[in-house]
Order: structure tokens, then C-alpha cells, then sequence
């Protein structure tokens, strides 16, 4: 039986201090303690990735003030863990996501308290921290999303 796959989009968020320091934001779930990610969420009907991605985070962080410096090339797929209330809410095997790297603007505030807050911490840490922060089934596509955009030279 084949796989449905829900599209969706994720955003690896850099402090509006990049270049000069490159920090990445990542942010702890509401419904599971000790659960960081990037910032992410589905595709609207009719609705682009980039659109997506805008309103994914305002409804996320509370902002969309951000410039889009890159994309992963490729959309990557993974499977809901069994057992994930995801798997029966979605009724999806897993998600397929379009990766951005986005740098928020000095102008940008953040606020995770918004209608259906999905997180309730965030911090800035650096690259290098992202994989050893991250300890779920998303780690191995979050080291080729963070590989491809630091071979690229961006972080």
C-alpha cells in the first residue's frame, strides 16, 4: 500500500544579528515536554509554499518578517512515529516537507503566545547545537537541512 504524505513546510529560522552571528531559533512544543524544532506546518489548498511558509510562521512565532535566503532543493519525507496521535489526526502516513532558510529582520517580534499557541519556549542557539538539541525522529532530515545550507555557506 503506498504512503500518503500531508505537504508541509519548515523553516530554519537565523536571529536577525546573521551574518555577523549566526544563531538559529528552535522552539519546545506545548504537547510534548523536552520536544524543540523548527518552526512548520501544512500546505492550504491553492496555497504555495511560500505563502505557506508566511503564514505557517505568524501563526507560529506571531511573525512573518522575515527574508527567505534559500531553500532545501529537495522535499523530504518522514513517517509519523507509531502510535502518534499526528498519524490519526492528519490521516497521513507521515509529512513531506519544503525546507527554507529565512533570516527574521531587525523589525521582527516574536510571540509564541498566539491563538493556538504550538510552542511555550524558544531560545537562539548556535548551528553547531541544533542536532544535539533535537533528539526525535526529525533529527536526520534536520542534519541534511542544516548540512545543505552550510555547504552552501550560508550558516
Amino acid at each position: 500500500m503506498e504512503k500518503k504524505y500531508r505537504p508541509n513546510v519548515a523553516a530554519v529560522i537565523l536571529a536577525p544579528s546573521y551574518p555577523f552571528d549566526c544563531r538559529i531559533f528552535i522552539a519546545q512544543r506545548c504537547d510534548m515536554t523536552g520536544i524543540w524544532q523548527f518552526p512548520q506546518g501544512g500546505i492550504d489548498d491553492g496555497e504555495t509554499p511560500r505563502e505557506a511558509l508566511k503564514r505557517e510562521l505568524k501563526e507560529e512565532i506571531g511573525t512573518d518578517d522575515v527574508d527567505v535566503l534559500s531553500e532545501y532543493p529537495q522535499w523530504l519525507s518522514y513517517d509519523f512515529p507509531e502510535g502518534t496521535t499526528s498519524r490519526k489526526f492528519y490521516n497521513f502516513d507521515g509529512q513531506t516537507q519544503k525546507y527554507f532558510l529565512v533570516r527574521l529582520r531587525p523589525s521582527a517580534k516574536i510571540n509564541i503566545n498566539t491563538k493556538k499557541p504550538e510552542f511555550d519556549e524558544y531560545r537562539f542557539i548556535n548551528s553547531s547545537e541544533v542536532l544535539s538539541d533535537v533528539n526525535h525522529f526529525k533529527k536526520p532530515i534536520y542534519g541534511k537541512v542544516i548540512g545543505y545550507f552550510k555547504e552552501k555557506g550560508f550558516i
